[in-house]
């Protein structure tokens, strides 16, 4: 099952299924839920999403589905308490003939959430040599999970969802940010959606084909079973530290061979496997110009973020 956050035509927020059809308004059969910010309603929606199933499966049969057209989709989780991120993660490059790098995360701020068709805001700071994509899969926590081993990793995960970390790359390496990962957690940095695939939809999340378009330009192109660290492992190593809520996220990575620089008046889409896609404008005050394509500099080579 897919389930969208979306806005109706009177600028209501709503949460719905996608069928192939449209979207199906199910907000009737979470009237009950005792949650009045957008946000806590999906953290109830998952925490009660079994009882739930029978009537949104009714509603999606009953119908009638919403047009694409006529609604306005939101980021399905628009301020999860955390978004935990994976550190590379990915074999690329000569990293191939190596031991997997250790495994590691950062924490991005949840005020970067935004949705399909929204649009990324670059930050008017002359410094940062240039604002990068990250095309990840992402893992939504059913909570709390604390401890799970990697044989019980299903127990934790609800479902999955695609997110664009978009993150800012210094050419000097002398500034106060070096090896901060401030740079990751901008306003607008996380576009995240179309929807959260229930986890019974995915049956191997280490085999989805990720795709990132820029201005029509294929950049990334990679299957998520080139993870380092896969999925039952993130989970162990993620609530072995800290409690994982039902609504937060932890974005896997992403393979860097396929990394390109963000400027003004583009727009680009990121599909995933199974999940769906959305896609995002880029908005710059400062109107720079940097290299199209894939970058080749030395973010492609690091063993960084």
């Amino acid at each position: 099952m897919k389930i969208v956050r979306f806005e109706d035509a009177a600028g209501a927020s709503k949460p719905g299924i996608l069928t192939d059809a449209g979207v199906v308004d199910v907000s009737a059969v979470a009237a009950d839920l005792d949650a009045f910010h957008p946000q806590r309603l999906m953290e109830v929606l998952i925490d009660n999403f079994e009882q739930l199933r029978p009537g949104l499966e009714a509603a999606v049969a009953a119908g009638p589905a919403l047009p694409l057209d006529s609604v306005k989709l939101r980021a399905p989780l628009p301020r999860p308490s955390k978004i935990l991120c994976c550190i590379g993660n990915y074999w690329e490059h000569a990293q191939l003939e190596r031991d997997p790098r250790n495994l590691n995360m950062f924490l991005k701020s949840p005020e970067a959430i935004i949705g399909p068709g929204d649009t990324v805001r670059l930050p008017a700071w002359t410094d940062p040599y240039t604002y990068q994509h990250e095309a990840e899969l992402a893992l939504v926590f059913k909570g709390p999970a604390k401890d799970v081993s990697q044989t019980d990793w299903k127990n934790a995960v609800f479902g999955y969802t695609l997110m664009i970390d978009v993150s800012a790359r210094e050419k000097a390496r002398s500034t106060w940010r070096q090896g901060s990962w401030m740079g990751k957690s901008f306003d607008t940095f996380a576009p995240m959606g179309p929807c959260i695939v229930t986890a019974d939809e995915i049956t191997e999340p280490n085999s989805i084909h990720i795709q990132f378009w820029n201005d029509g330009q294929l950049r990334h192109d990679y299957n998520t079973d080139d993870m380092e660290h896969r999925v039952p492992e993130l989970v162990e190593f993620a609530t072995g530290i800290m409690t994982m809520n039902s609504g937060d996220v932890l974005s896997c990575g992403t393979n860097h061979e396929g990394l390109g620089n963000l400027q003004d008046g583009e727009t680009c889409v990121i599909e995933g496997e199974g999940i769906g896609s959305f896609s995002i404008t880029v908005s710059d005050p400062l109107k720079r110009k940097w290299e199209r394509g894939i970058y080749k500099g030395e973010n492609t080579t690091s063993r960084g973020s």
